[in-house]
C-alpha cells in the first residue's frame, strides 16, 4: 500500500503543529500541500516538507495528490471545510470542535455518509495514557457506579491573545469562549467517562476581557444519562492560569487527571465489603503511583511548542491510519464530538434563559 498523503489546511500554529506531526509519524504520512492565503505563512509549513502550497482549499483538491485533509482554520469554517473534502472523496481530520453547533455537525456527520469517508476530531486527550486508564478501569466496572464528576479549567489568555485575531472571541468563528475553545478537550473527556449527558443548568459571563463577544467564566451543573451528576467549570481569566483538572467519582473508587497526568486513582479491591455500617473510607491509598505511564503528561514531540503538541496528537494519528486501513475502529468520530459540542451548546443555551435546558 502507497503512502497516505495529507493536506494541511490552515497554516497557524495548530497547522504547524500538524506539520510537526508528519515529521514525528516517520514516513508513516507524507505532506502533500498547504493551504493558506498568506503565501509565506503557508511556505513555511510546506517548505521544509517538500510540499505544495495553495491558497484555498479547492485548488489543492483540484491539482495536489491527497488523501487526507487536516483542517485546522478557526472553528466557525471547520464545517464547510470538511464537507467540501469529504464530497470531493477525501477522508479528514478536524480540530476540535468540528463546528459550534450540534445542527452543524448533523451537517458535516450527512456529508460523511453520503461520501463513505470518514472525520476524526482532534481530541488528543482521549489517547493520554491517564485516560486510557482511567475508561479502561470504568469498563470494567472497577470504579463501581459513576456518582459525580468534576471538569475544571483554570487558564489565562491576556487581552492581546483574544486581540490577536479577529475572529477570536465571536460567536460565529470562535463558537464561544472559555467553555467552547479552551475547555472542549475536558468537556469531552467528562462526557467519555459518564456517557450522555441530558440536562444542564448554568452560568456564563465575561469578567476580564474586553471587545469580545463570548464568555471568559463558565459554571455549570450536568445530569447524565445515567444519573450520575457533574459539575462543569471554565474560565480563561485567572492569572497566571492553573491547570485543567477531571474528576470522577464512583462508589467503589475514585481518580483525578490533572494536566493530562493521572495523580490519584483508587479502586476498592474485589470482594472487600463497603456496605458494612463501620465502613467511613479513607483517603489512604492512592494507586496511582502503581501506574508510571500514566502519571506523567504524555511527552511532547520533538520541536513542539511545549504549551501545544503532546505525543498524544502523534497517537491520535496513527490511529486515523490505522482505521484508514481498516486494522482499528477510530476512536474519535463525528458523534462522539457532537455529544461535547451540545452540552457546551446547552450551557450557553441555559446561561442565556436562565432555565434548565434538555439535551
Amino acid at each position: 500500500m502507497s503512502t497516505p498523503t495529507l493536506t494541511i489546511v490552515g497554516a497557524g500554529v495548530i497547522g504547524r503543529h500538524h506539520g510537526n506531526v508528519v515529521d514525528e509519524l516517520g514516513g508513516a504520512i507524507e505532506l502533500a500541500a498547504v493551504v493558506d492565503p498568506v503565501e509565506e505563512r503557508a511556505e513555511q509549513v510546506a517548505g521544509p516538507r517538500g510540499a505544495r502550497t495553495f491558497p484555498d482549499l479547492r485548488s489543492a483538491l483540484e491539482q495536489a495528490q491527497t488523501d487526507l485533509v487536516a483542517v485546522c482554520t478557526p472553528t466557525g469554517t471547520h464545517g464547510e471545510l470538511t464537507i467540501q473534502a469529504l464530497r470531493a472523496g477525501r477522508d479528514v481530520v478536524v480540530e476540535k470542535p468540528a463546528e459550534i453547533t450540534p445542527a452543524k455537525i448533523d451537517e458535516v456527520i450527512a456529508a460523511r455518509d453520503e461520501s463513505g469517508g470518514f472525520v476524526s476530531v482532534i481530541s488528543q486527550h482521549r489517547f493520554d495514557p491517564s485516560t486510557r486508564l482511567l475508561l479502561d478501569r470504568i469498563a470494567a466496572g472497577e470504579l463501581g457506579t459513576l456518582v459525580s464528576g468534576i471538569a475544571s479549567i483554570d487558564w489565562y489568555r491576556s487581552q492581546g491573545y483574544y486581540d490577536s485575531g479577529n475572529w477570536r472571541g465571536t460567536w460565529e468563528l470562535d463558537g464561544g469562549g472559555a467553555l467552547m475553545n479552551q475547555g472542549v478537550h475536558t468537556v469531552d473527556l467528562l462526557v467519555a467517562a459518564f456517557g450522555r449527558p441530558v440536562e444542564v443548568t448554568a452560568y456564563t459571563a465575561t469578567l476580564a476581557h474586553e471587545r469580545i463577544e463570548v464568555e471568559d467564566t463558565a459554571v455549570g451543573v450536568v445530569r447524565f444519562e445515567s444519573g450520575a451528576l457533574g459539575v462543569l467549570h471554565a474560565t480563561t481569566a485567572v492569572y497566571p492560569g492553573l491547570s485543567a483538572r477531571l474528576h470522577v467519582h464512583g462508589s467503589r473508587g475514585s481518580a483525578v487527571i490533572d494536566d493530562d497526568a493521572l495523580t490519584f486513582l483508587h479502586v476498592t479491591p474485589a470482594g472487600v465489603d463497603l456496605d458494612g455500617p463501620d465502613y467511613g473510607g479513607s483517603r489512604a491509598g492512592n494507586q496511582a503511583a502503581d501506574h508510571p505511564e500514566a502519571s506523567s503528561p504524555p511527552p511532547r514531540a520533538a520541536g513542539a511548542d511545549p504549551s501545544a503538541l503532546s505525543q498524544a496528537h502523534v497517537w491520535q494519528y496513527e490511529n486515523i491510519l490505522a482505521a484508514r486501513r481498516g486494522e482499528e475502529p477510530l476512536v474519535v468520530g463525528l458523534e462522539e464530538n457532537r455529544r461535547s459540542v451540545a452540552l457546551i451548546c446547552g450551557v450557553y443555551e441555559s446561561a442565556r434563559t436562565g432555565a434548565p435546558v434538555r439535551l
